[in-house]
């Protein structure tokens, strides 16, 4: 649905390397840089953009599809560990559906970030 999302951080050094390290599992890499900020894809058709911002964003909820259950639990391992806070860890979200496997962390500028599986459990 989306061919990219643009949004600011307060912090771009700490933000570009939490987004890099906590969506690693799903394959997320810098497509380009330049003064702005930074282009980030992990398909090469959609692309997520952090730029510059002198005063700190308002909150975003950014929901990210994971292939499996396992990309879930690895990025929300992997968010932790570039500093996130918990805001759920990876679970059957039943009161969505029943097959909604999610993790939510808060990322550096108070981002709600979550990555989602719709497939059942392999």
């Amino acid at each position: 649905m989306f061919d990219h999302v643009v949004f600011g951080t307060s912090d771009y050094a700490a933000s570009k390397a939490f987004f890099l390290k906590a969506l690693e599992p799903i394959g997320l890499v810098v497509v380009s840089e330049g003064p702005l900020g930074v282009e980030l894809s992990a398909d090469g058709k959609s692309s997520l953009c952090i730029r510059r911002a002198a005063e700190k964003p308002a909150h975003l909820h950014l929901a990210f599809v994971a292939e499996n259950r396992q990309q879930v639990d690895a990025f929300y391992r992997a968010a932790l560990e570039a500093g996130a806070k918990d805001n759920g860890p990876p679970g059957l979200r039943p009161n969505y559906s029943g097959r909604y496997y999610a993790a939510f962390v808060i990322g550096p500028d108070g981002h709600n970030i979550e990555m989602v599986c719709h497939e059942s459990e392999t």
